[in-house]
């Protein structure tokens, strides 16, 4: 194995934490997200299939993951405009993505190779397994010794589509709630691949209050080192000033990871209230004042067509362009903003073997 330790590796190898810049740590520029899909009923049945157009994106705005095409994330609309989002987010001042695609929604690390070269961003990509109903049968049955080998291969040898790259990260290690016997051992597995070669973990937790704190308890017993471990989506997991508080205890990274998403109505979560973004500063700012700034992250977890600016949307600049604006003015230093998009990924990022 490769000498890693204190170093990021990308898709185009290894690079010096020093050069990643602002990051985006949970993006995806393909994926297979098509089980998602919600049939509309009643007189919106139609609109499952309707056109990107201005006067659909409303409907689609507030339905995304009942619209057919906006769900297809892996075809080539989405790839002809990557590059083009990609060398956008450069403009703005990015400098790093974390794609965290892997098995189940269809991982393409060669497509990843084209992007980062086309832009000159920096793309880390991630291994493991994302949660159940996504996987085959064949993967459904897979031991934590088999899914474990696999995921250390991926960031030690290379990536079975793509063999010249090697992973940076696991994850994004999916679960529901509550946790199914599958994720159960595919979070087991991230623990033991990290043993191993000392990367970073990122968690897809179920959406409950107790899914995140239940995650890092299966993965801590499993010998994973929490404090290399990323918690993914807490805006939609945990809404709380004193459940943050009390998760943030676990020594996790906190990230918060849906901005760019304006619309209370989380269609895959009824029960839940999608915060908004100036929502999800607050919760941030809650958080710096427990004394977490050092383990805060940031992204927008693009994942469907109507997010990305080439379909009506705000693309992977947003945070830059829009978000850190709000989180000045709600009183953030740029201190902090600075420990939010560049030293704290600088920090997760490295390999610690």
């Amino acid at each position: 194995m490769a000498a890693t330790k204190g170093k990021v590796q990308t898709v185009l190898g290894l690079v010096d934490p020093g050069s990643l810049g602002a990051t985006m740590m949970h993006e995806h520029m393909h994926l297979d997200f098509n089980t998602t899909f919600i049939p509309p009923e009643g007189e919106d049945k139609a609109m499952a299939e309707c056109d990107f157009t201005l006067e659909n994106s409303g409907w689609i705005r507030q339905n995304p993951y009942g619209h057919r095409s906006n769900v297809t994330f892996d075809d080539a609309a989405v790839a002809s405009c990557i590059v083009d989002e990609l060398k956008t987010y450069k403009a703005n001042g990015g400098g790093s993505i974390v794609e965290l695609t892997n098995y189940g929604i269809a991982r393409n690390a060669d497509r990843l190779v084209e992007h980062s070269r086309g832009s000159g961003v920096h793309i880390v990509c991630g291994t493991g397994y994302y949660m159940f109903p996504y996987q085959s049968s064949a993967v459904k049955a897979m031991s934590v010794e088999a899914m474990t080998a696999r995921c250390v291969r991926d960031l030690t040898e290379g990536c079975p589509e793509a063999p010249e790259v090697k992973c940076g990260i696991i994850g994004e290690v999916g679960s529901n709630w509550p946790i199914h016997e599958f994720e159960r051992r595919a979070i087991q597995a991230a623990a033991e691949a990290q043993q191993v070669t000392g990367a970073p973990v990122n968690f897809h937790p179920g959406r409950h209050e107790a899914a995140p704190a239940e995650v890092i308890r299966v993965f801590q017993e499993a010998g994973g080192d929490a404090s290399r471990a990323v918690m993914s989506h807490l805006d939609r997991s945990i809404y709380s000033s004193a459940g943050l508080a009390e998760f943030a205890r676990l020594g996790c990274f906190l990230e918060y990871d849906l901005f760019g998403i304006e619309t209370s109505w989380y269609q895959l979560a009824p029960h839940l209230d999608m915060p908004s973004d100036a929502q999800r500063i607050r919760l941030m700012v809650g958080l710096v004042e427990e004394g977490c700034e050092d383990r805060l992250l940031v992204s927008h977890d693009i994942h469907t067509k109507h997010r990305l600016t080439k379909f009506g949307g705000h693309g992977f600049s947003h945070i830059l362009k829009y978000v850190v604006p709000m989180m000045k003015q709600r009183g953030l230093s740029d201190q902090v903003i600075d420990k939010i998009l560049v030293q704290n990924p600088k920090a997760v990022l490295q390999f610690q073997k």
